[in-house]
């Protein structure tokens, strides 16, 4: 038990003696986004000459590939843990593939303004984040009366391959039902840059 506590009183005085820095910086790349939870079925009509045909009509849900684009401010802890709160946009959504040769196939779209609160280790040049996120519906498409906030989990890695440039990889999860039935789940992949980052 006492080792514990000395573990404990060691870990908070490093904290509290290392110099804290503050390094704000930018985030770019690319969505590829699908929504959760199985097909998507909707009801369906049309008039021809044979008259009135109607039905049920299943989708196949496929990914769509779209941007994000941000802002973040890391704030560097110790040598291995920086809070990197971040703000950004996002365009996320799905390609839904028609069963029916009849109904054209169609893209969901949402748009998204975010913010995340990131916890990031390091292991030297390597990094692994994690965190929750908030994202309040800016636009959509081809989805009727989606949810207006999303609530999320991230979680990836990133390399800085110089003291200021590096490239990401995340997962992010949300858990609301955007139409009662499906989330939204998006692959991110993309670059930052951070203004006179300190080691």
């Amino acid at each position: 038990m006492k080792k514990i506590y000395f573990l404990l009183f060691a870990l908070i005085t490093s904290l509290s003696f290392a110099q804290v820095t503050f390094n704000p910086g930018i985030r770019v790349g690319a969505n590829i986004s699908h929504i959760s939870d199985g097909p998507v079925q909707d009801y369906w009509y049309y008039n021809d000459n044979q008259g009135v045909h109607y039905g049920n009509n299943t989708y196949d849900i496929k990914s769509k590939v779209d941007f994000y684009i941000g802002f973040q401010a890391n704030i560097r802890f110790a040598k291995f843990y920086a809070l990197q709160p971040e703000i950004y946009y996002t365009r996320q959504g799905a390609k839904l593939e028609s069963q029916n040769s009849a109904i054209a196939s169609k893209t969901i779209s949402l748009s998204y303004v975010g913010a995340a609160m990131v916890n990031k280790f390091y292991m030297d040049k390597f990094n692994i984040h994690f965190g929750p996120t908030l994202e309040l519906l800016t636009d959509h498409k081809d989805i009727e009366s989606p949810t207006e906030a999303d609530l999320g989990l991230l979680f990836g890695a990133g390399y800085d391959i110089t003291k200021n440039f590096g490239v990401e990889a995340r997962i992010k999860k949300g858990f609301v039902h955007i139409n009662n039935y499906h989330t939204n789940v998006t692959f991110q992949t993309g670059v930052y840059y951070t203004f006179n980052l300190k080691k």
